[in-house]
């Protein structure tokens, strides 16, 4: 009888996994129109598009056959060092996707659709009831997805890892505990000192001005418009189905002109980042970005540790003034720069400062935490959250809106995505800190408008490698150093120092 059994080439391994990327990205393009242009009579139909789309994909992926090729392919010795990571990290892939049943992936597909939508209504309306019922639905497939998957200590660390190959929750609860104790002291030593002003950016500014204002910003930072495009969205957003299709988009408030800038940069940051990965490797794992960590520094770096230095202010500072010449009238870079930069706590994650910032991440992670747990029905969490907040912040909350309606990422089912936004921005200090030690001068560079070299230091740093490394492999070829939280405190005593004018001897160590 003759042997019937296939062999899988390399070649042949990069066909299939290229088909299987058109497909995951026809998808994605639906659900890029779904959160920009879609009208809304067309919801239902939208999530059945998706869903099967979705289930589609997942059962090319998952073929048992593909399973035993890969694992055949893998005892190739004619594969390069790149060839064989990519077909590891695509049955290491295959085999945790496989732990899911078809049809549980098209109902998490349908569900999210719906919960997206309901999402919106839910804003629209300010009510936390109107998500309420597809929300605890999508708890309910989150805590069987983590079951399916298998978890060891705590369910959440399923849902974690998929973000973040590697996050637990005890590493996470020790990040956020060495954490707390700093920010806050430097928080308290803040809040004694005179607030800063911020009145020049919470003026009248023109929607269209601000439009144009944006698009120019993007096109002197590095944005590749040939290979990318922005539009306007309730909740900015990156998607990319290509390095050389790369969709942000950005919101507009007409009286606070930094909401839209750096809801601008912080999603430049996540593009460029998309257009830097080699496009050679498409559909394949070295194709793909590092981790959700990794990505979320680049768009932290780019907002914070860059857009928001008084050198990127100084650079930036004359076009603004050109386009708004009577809102920055008797103003200069320095004024711009405190503004933008002030440390007060706030409602909005994504409008939060440096500091604060980290505490909204926390009540994120804790309520996730909880509810995969299954210790807080649905109902409560409005109540949870205005506690919370009331206790790490001191802040009322004053509706649901302004409260857990804000984010987007639960009607996208991305239970476990929160924490990743304290780990972008610690990565983000430790990675911008490695760059001023590599390239001598970059402040001078970034106040005279040139982010080039900053940029291609990135792409031969981070980008070019795809996920051939974890992120604390490529955290320490970088600095030296796996993530370290001294490098972001060191970073934001230096700057609130000059800010607030502490004392040195107040900066707590």
């Amino acid at each position: 009888m003759p042997n019937t059994e296939t062999t899988l080439t390399y070649p042949q391994y990069t066909s299939w996994m290229r088909e299987l990327a058109d497909l995951r990205y026809a998808n994605a393009v639906l659900q890029w129109d779904q959160e920009t242009y879609m009208p809304e009579a067309g919801a239902e139909r939208r999530s059945g598009q998706i869903a099967t789309l979705s289930e589609l994909a997942h059962r090319f992926f998952t073929d048992p056959q593909k399973a035993k090729e890969l694992n055949q392919l893998l005892a190739d010795n004619s594969l390069d060092e790149k060839q064989r990571k990519n077909v590891s990290l695509t049955a290491e892939d295959v085999s945790q996707q496989a732990k899911l049943p078809g049809d549980f992936v098209r109902t998490m597909s349908e569900t999210v659709s719906k919960s997206f939508q309901a999402w919106m209504d839910a804003r629209k309306a300010n009510n936390f009831a109107v998500f309420a019922p597809l929300l605890g639905k999508l708890i309910d497939l989150k805590k069987k997805e983590a079951d399916y998957l298998g978890w060891q200590a705590h369910p959440y660390n399923a849902l974690l890892n998929q973000y973040e190959k590697g996050c637990t929750v005890s590493m996470l609860d020790a990040t956020f505990a060495s954490l707390r104790a700093p920010l806050s002291a430097l928080l308290a030593k803040i809040a004694a000192r005179q607030q800063v002003s911020e009145s020049i950016v919470k003026q009248s500014f023109p929607e269209e001005t601000q439009w144009q204002f944006s698009m120019d910003l993007l096109e002197k930072m590095g944005f590749d418009f040939r290979a990318g495009r922005q539009d306007k969205s309730t909740h900015p957003f990156t998607t990319n189905f290509s390095a050389h299709d790369v969709r942000i988009t950005t919101r507009i408030d007409p009286n606070d002109l930094s909401n839209m800038t750096y809801s601008t940069i912080h999603e430049l940051g996540h593009a460029l980042y998309e257009q830097g990965l080699p496009d050679a490797e498409y559909g394949l794992p070295l194709g793909e970005f590092t981790s959700l960590g990794i990505h979320e520094s680049q768009s932290r770096l780019w907002e914070n540790n860059v857009g928001r230095s008084l050198s990127w202010c100084s650079s930036f500072f004359p076009l603004i003034a050109h386009y708004f010449p009577e809102q920055c009238a008797g103003a200069n870079a320095e004024t711009f720069y405190r503004a933008v930069n002030r440390v007060q706590p706030s409602f909005i994650r994504t409008e939060a400062d440096e500091l604060t910032y980290h505490f909204h991440v926390m009540i994120r992670y804790e309520l996730e935490k909880t509810l995969m747990e299954g210790s807080l029905p649905v109902n409560d969490i409005p109540a949870y959250w205005h506690a919370a907040y009331k206790k790490y912040l001191g802040i009322e909350v004053p509706d649901d809106k302004t409260g857990c309606l804000q984010d987007v990422h639960w009607s996208h089912g991305s239970f476990g995505y929160f924490p990743t936004y304290s780990l972008g921005s610690l990565y983000a200090a430790q990675f911008f800190g490695a760059a001023e030690i590599a390239i001598p001068g970059l402040q001078k560079q970034l106040s005279a408008g040139n982010f080039g070299q900053l940029l291609n230091w990135l792409r031969q740093e981070i980008h070019i490698h795809g996920r051939f490394f974890t992120s604390e492999e490529l955290c320490k070829r970088i600095s030296g150093d796996t993530l370290n939280i001294n490098w972001f405190m060191q970073y934001v005593k230096e700057k609130y120092r000059f800010i607030y004018s502490l004392e040195e001897e107040a900066i707590p160590s």
